[in-house]
């Protein structure tokens, strides 16, 4: 809970605070992403079903399933109009939920106090050793300890403390809740079991339906609390460049509170799909366990190596690390065994979320290798004459190119094409905007450089990996408080217009590229890039994703170029 980010937790934001000390690092984080955003289509519908398989003892022909998958659209329909109100209820909620389930299990408990010998480490190691296939029960025990990766994602909306001390009543009301269990089926041993489970065992026949209401409103808690999670870990994602672009939406004015529709709508297909695959939650555990036991694994890697950035002891680093990746691993060889009863199909997803998230970060340091930059100051004196070329129809009053240059003395050569040859672009003033995306989650700061009094200016944007770049207002902001502090004239230039003091026009150019079909590539290269472009068809385009006004934006193509081919033997005749 100590390795936060400004007071935000969850992988990404861990990633964020070691990125630069190690390349390595970024797989053990997309992994552990990718995993928990697999978990994220298993954990509504087990949690839902689980609550609403309850009724069957008392009503044997109710269609369970129709129930579920009507509760989880609604909840997914809900999203768009914000969740400030489930939040609202998050806490009274679980409070009613953990107490109940304490109760239940104590007053079971009563009657056989002696199943309280199991908090003897004693009884664990016998089991496991003693008893045929012991071991594989380990798959089943983890599950009581899922959720526990979700603490550290929502470190954030619940902050440290409250977490710290909230979890040790949670867990008193867990101990109680599993021992009074173990005691209900210690009273029932040779009984056939079937559609009674040991939980609502616990609950009297006057009490069923109040239960069975308090566990699906906390199942439909817990749910959105790990749907919002995804949404925050897609939107990191995409600010740190591991995810297609996507539109954004914040649908209240919560800190920390957004929305991505096809996120929504992905994860909602993607619940449903898993209901009717499983069809009860029982067959749901296997695919549940193992891709958070991945989570967990990548998590520690990423901690571990966070203590050695800050300096702790050595000896006490590798004893942490052994201890958890010794658990951990227990746990997922344990989990292996549940690999053909369902636990394929969270690892098929945890890879095919793992792929798109490393082809559109590969594809984006080739992109980088290939970006050619030359210096602005060779390029002044040619932009202040053609500003003033009055032979050259002027193209806007204010130019502004989006540039991906951290440098103000460097700008891309494909910039420079496109002012100076593509067409040239004759402006009053060229503006250059770098929107820099920093790891801490909400900073907003920018800076500003005119290089060229009256006909160039350079602003840097220093934006949170969790703040909207919505570039449109910012730079008007910008542009105001230039204006007051007399550092830029922006009124037009031309005569009739000037003396009223009108405010010239404002165009942004948008540089996208394409594959070129000169290009000579690797296997690999290839195929990491020919699969970028097709995501690229469903990623938001430049100027929706800087929220751009769309009557302003100029998009111009250049193609990407690899390697050309060589020995082309062509002859002139």
């Amino acid at each position: 809970m100590r390795a936060d980010n400004k007071g935000e937790g969850g992988i990404f934001s861990l990633y964020t605070l070691i990125r630069k000390y190690r390349k390595w690092l970024l797989f053990p984080a997309i992994a552990g992403g990718s995993f928990l955003l697999a978990d994220s289509i298993i954990t509504p519908p087990i949690s839902v079903s689980s609550a609403m398989e309850g009724l069957k003892p008392h009503f044997p022909d109710i269609p369970i399933i129709p129930l579920v998958i009507s509760i989880i659209v609604i909840l997914f329909f809900l999203q768009r109009k914000g969740t400030s109100f489930l939040g609202k209820l998050f806490g009274p909620i679980m409070m009613l939920w953990f107490t109940m389930i304490a109760i239940l299990g104590l007053s079971e408990l009563i009657g056989n106090i002696t199943v309280l010998k199991a908090l003897n480490p004693y009884y664990a190691y016998k089991l496991l050793s003693e008893h045929p296939g012991g071991f594989w029960l380990l798959g089943g025990v983890f599950l009581c300890t899922t959720g526990a990766e979700a603490l550290y994602s929502d470190l954030g909306h619940c902050g440290r403390k409250n977490i710290q001390i909230s979890w040790l009543y949670v867990k008193v009301c867990l101990i109680l809740c599993y021992f009074g269990q173990a005691a209900w089926l210690l009273k029932h041993v040779g009984t056939q079991l079937t559609d009674v489970s040991p939980f609502f065992g616990l609950v009297p026949a006057w009490f069923i339906f109040p239960a069975i209401a308090i566990a699906t409103a906390a199942t439909i808690i817990a749910s959105q609390a790990l749907i919002s999670g995804s949404f925050t870990l897609v939107a990191e994602a995409i600010r740190l460049n591991l995810w297609p672009k996507l539109r954004v939406v914040f649908p209240t004015n919560v800190k920390g509170q957004l929305y991505i529709p096809t996120i929504n709508w992905l994860l909602m297909f993607g619940c449903i799909a898993v209901v009717l695959f499983f069809k009860e939650s029982k067959n749901m555990e296997a695919a549940f366990g193992l891709s958070v036991t991945l989570t967990m694994l990548m998590t520690t890697i990423l901690l571990s190596f966070y203590l050695f950035t800050k300096k702790i002891n050595k000896i006490a680093i590798y004893t942490l690390l052994l201890i958890f990746l010794s658990i951990e691993s227990i746990f997922l060889i344990a989990n292996l065994k549940k690999f053909t009863h369902g636990g394929w199909v969270t690892l098929l997803l945890g890879l095919i979320i793992f792929s798109i998230m490393y082809i559109w970060h590969r594809a984006g340091e080739i992109r980088k290798k290939l970006q050619n930059f030359v210096p602005l100051e060779k390029y002044i004196p040619i932009l202040k004459e053609l500003s003033v070329d009055e032979k050259i129809p002027k193209y806007a009053t204010n130019l502004v190119y989006l540039t991906s240059s951290n440098n103000s003395n460097l700008i891309e050569e494909r910039s420079i094409y496109s002012i100076l040859y593509k067409q040239p672009k004759r402006a009053d003033i060229y503006w250059f905007v770098h929107i820099n995306v920093v790891d801490e989650p909400y900073k907003m700061t920018y800076k500003t450089e005119v290089i060229a009094k009256e006909d160039i200016v350079w602003i840097t944007f220093n934006l949170g990996f969790r703040v909207e770049p919505r570039i449109n207002l910012l730079f008007r902001k910008v542009v105001e408080e230039m204006v007051n502090n007399k550092e830029v004239n922006i009124n037009s230039r031309y005569s009739s217009l000037d003396k009223h003091n009108i405010t010239g026009d404002f165009r942004f150019v948008v540089m996208q590229r394409f594959l070129s079909f000169e290009n000579e590539l690797s296997l690999s290269n290839n195929f990491i890039l020919k699969a970028y472009f097709l995501l690229k068809k469903i990623s938001l385009p430049d100027e929706k994703e800087y929220g751009l006004d769309y009557s302003n934006v100029t998009i111009e193509k250049s193609p990407l170029i690899l390697s050309s081919p060589k020995n082309i033997n062509l002859v002139r005749e």
